[in-house]
């Protein structure tokens, strides 16, 4: 592929992102031929009209970059037919990574576990002709059997992966995708029900002391609430806020401290 711009935020960031990825990059700048081999072209929108290729993408100077980085996937990967092997790190927000053998495509970070079945649906759109393969690490159990559920309705191959090992140590940034990474390239067991969407007391005491935190230490969620959020159907934000009940307050004393002046 070819990154072809004079725009030097846009080189800074495209490049070593790209060096990160291990993509073969030519740098070049707009008005320089372009050889035949180049199945995609980067550069920014101002510089687009001057592109002469059959495939550019202007990319904006900020944004979300994970559709980018699908596209130079599928235009890098168009022959190819293997399979697609897509690890998840589960959590309140799974990490996730898409892998073409053992070379990573596309990774990032989801805004919910229910998130994965719109991320299975967007790479069968992308890759139509690709087998594809979800490993899920074992970890977070609740976020765990909700990714689950949003996949093995779509039809998706599901294994669930033991996931000691897959955490990176002393990584302080992007540990979710870089363990998804690893959870990926991981053989798992196959899974072929969805499983029930069960709490626990210890998961729902966890999550109310997550609301206390969350508050101020103003207040504690019910645990109606707590195991509402736990299952998807609220976010953690939400049920602070109320969520259509009122939370109940930390402590059972008075209230002590000053007053209003009446």
């Amino acid at each position: 592929m070819a990154l072809v711009t004079r725009d030097p935020l846009l080189y800074g960031e495209l490049a070593p992102a790209l060096r990160e990825r291990r993509i073969p990059t030519l740098s070049l700048l707009p008005g320089q031929r372009i050889p035949d081999r180049v199945a995609i072209v980067l550069t920014s929108p101002l510089e687009e009209s001057r592109i002469v290729h059959p495939h550019v993408v202007a990319v904006a100077p900020e944004g979300e970059r994970t559709a980018l980085w699908a596209e130079v996937a599928g235009a890098l990967t168009a022959d190819d037919r293997s399979e697609l092997v897509i690890g998840i790190d589960p959590g309140p927000r799974p990490g996730f990574a898409v892998l073409a053998g053992r070379q990573p495509l596309v990774e990032g970070v989801l805004d919910s576990p229910e998130a994965a079945g719109r991320l299975a649906s967007q790479v069968r759109h992308r890759f139509p002709d690709r087998p594809v393969r979800f490993r899920v690490g074992r970890g977070d159990r609740i976020a765990r059997d909700r990714i689950v559920a949003a996949l093995l309705p779509l039809r998706r191959r599901v294994e669930l992966v033991d996931e000691e090992g897959t955490t990176p140590r002393g990584v302080r940034h992007r540990r979710d995708p870089l363990a998804a990474r690893a959870i990926a390239r991981t053989e798992g067991r196959p899974v072929h029900a969805v499983p029930p969407l069960t709490t626990t007391r210890g998961e729902v005491q966890d999550l109310q002391r997550k609301s206390r935190e969350g508050s101020g230490g103003r207040f504690t969620i019910p645990r109606q609430l707590a195991e509402k959020v736990l299952r998807g159907e609220l976010t953690l934000s939400e049920a602070i806020d109320g969520g259509g009940d009122r939370p109940s307050r930390v402590g059972r004393g008075p209230r002590t401290g000053p007053r209003e002046p009446s």
